[in-house]
């Protein structure tokens, strides 16, 4: 059941150089298939986590990828319920706070895939999520689908919250 939130509490995202609504800077784009971004995770910092939370997840997703199912660029699951953020790099650099996992994105390996969108499609929405579980932890390890988080997420959720940027070339 997903919990509303009253303004003094809201559950809010918030993706650290990166203006909302706006183009992702290059060092956060991916660095192949014709893209030279730097391929940073960015980082992330969020507030207002409801009561009750036990465990946060983390998705970034591309609605507008021409695969007929969209694209999973990062996912995060188990980060500990007090935790306020992660820093940037941390999805090649380490430092994610235990016991974080990053499961498997469709580029086919856990960790952190930037935006690179085909040449000539409108620029692409990247819908970073961050959501509120009612458990300790999933029982997933790091080649966990991102489908398979997907669905364990929405069967633990208390609350989500979006943050959506663009991306096109």
């Amino acid at each position: 059941m997903e919990t509303k939130m009253s303004a003094e509490t809201a559950f809010k995202l918030n993706v650290v150089g990166i203006p909302e609504n706006e183009t992702i800077p290059e060092r956060f784009i991916f660095n192949d298939w014709g893209c030279t971004g730097d391929n940073l995770s960015p980082a992330l910092e969020w507030s207002g986590v409801p009561e009750g939370t036990k465990s946060l997840a983390l998705t970034m997703y591309d609605p507008d990828a021409p695969t007929g199912s969209g694209f999973w660029h990062w996912v995060l699951f188990n980060i500990p319920a007090d935790a306020t953020g992660i820093p940037e790099d941390v999805a090649n650099a380490g430092g994610l706070p235990e016991p974080t996992v990053q499961g498997r994105t469709d580029w086919g390996a856990p960790g952190y895939g930037g935006p690179v969108p085909p040449p000539g499609d409108k620029p692409h929405r990247y819908v970073f999520t961050l959501h509120a579980l009612s458990v300790d932890a999933l029982p997933l390890d790091d080649q966990a689908s991102a489908a398979m988080v997907g669905f364990m997420i929405h069967m633990n959720k208390i609350a989500s919250t979006t943050f959506t940027a663009y991306y096109g070339r």
